[in-house]
Order: C-alpha cells, then sequence, then structure tokens
C-alpha cells in the first residue's frame, strides 16, 4: 500500500462514515448537508485512488461526480424547499471544508502529475468540485445562509 492509496483509505472512511452519520438520522437539514457531503468526499477519494493505482480511468468518474453530484443536491433543494424554509441547514464549515479537501487533493495531484493533459482534467474535476459544493450548499441554505432567507437568493426559482 503506498501513501495514495493510505490518503484514499482515510479520506473515504472518515468522510463517508460521518456522512452516513449525518444520513442515517436526525433532522431533514442535516440529512441534505450530508448528502452533499458525500459526493464532495467521495470525489476527492477517487482521485487518490487514480493516482494509487495508477488508473487514468478513475479520474473520469470523479470527473463525472463532481459535475453530477451538486445536480443532484440542486434537485434535492428545489424538491425539499418548503420542508428546508421552516428550518434550513447550516453548512458553512462543512461546504469550506470539503471544498479544501478537493482543492489540497487537486493541486497536490497536479504537482505529482506536472503540466499535459491530465493536469488540466485535474484542474476541471477541482473546479467543477469546488464550485459545485459552494453553489449547491448556498441553494441549501437559502443563497444567503442568514436564517429565514430562503426564498430571497438569486436561484431561478427563488424569483418572485
Amino acid at each position: 500500500m503506498n501513501g495514495w492509496l493510505l490518503a484514499a483509505a482515510l479520506t473515504l472512511a472518515v468522510g463517508l462514515a460521518a456522512a452516513l452519520w449525518g444520513v442515517a438520522g436526525g433532522p431533514l437539514r442535516r440529512r441534505v448537508v450530508a448528502q452533499n457531503l458525500s459526493t464532495a468526499v467521495a470525489c476527492p477519494g477517487m482521485l487518490l485512488l487514480a493516482q494509487g493505482y495508477d488508473r487514468p480511468a478513475y479520474v473520469d468518474v470523479a470527473l463525472v461526480l463532481a459535475l453530477l453530484g451538486p445536480v443532484g443536491t440542486l434537485v434535492f433543494a428545489r424538491l425539499l424547499a418548503t420542508e428546508l424554509a421552516e428550518d434550513p441547514p447550516r453548512a458553512r464549515g462543512v461546504t469550506w471544508a470539503a471544498a479544501g479537501l478537493g482543492a489540497v487533493v487537486v493541486l497536490a495531484l497536479c504537482a505529482v502529475t506536472g503540466p499535459g493533459r491530465e493536469m488540466a482534467k485535474l484542474l476541471v474535476t477541482g473546479a467543477l468540485l469546488t464550485g459545485g459544493n459552494v453553489v449547491a450548499s448556498r441553494a441549501l441554505t437559502g443563497a444567503t445562509g442568514e436564517p429565514g432567507a430562503w426564498g430571497r437568493g438569486p436561484l431561478p426559482w427563488n424569483k418572485p
């Protein structure tokens, strides 16, 4: 087992355990944040596995996950808008921790990979992962993060 595989195992074990704990029970606001966290942790885990096993195809899986994960969270935010308006989630710390993890993993892999096509793919994956996680978290918290601000954000379905 090399260092990349160990980092992947720790990332997936700790991150997905936290997501599973959040999804398993508790209020709706914690469950939707945990669903968003699961994608934000699985994607860096896949990138680390790609480097550890020397399998570039895993980067493609991470790219698709970084693209579709936040879209799923936005669907949940739209479908559960009424319930989330009563008790909006507060996910600022989790959002920035997941975004930081993704950025650190992508930058470390870019340093190892060097310039080229693989580095460009890693940077696109990192941008989608970080940007998608932040946008999805903002959608869950009502776009401003203020209690009671649900429905006043700049998202298309929140316009009067």
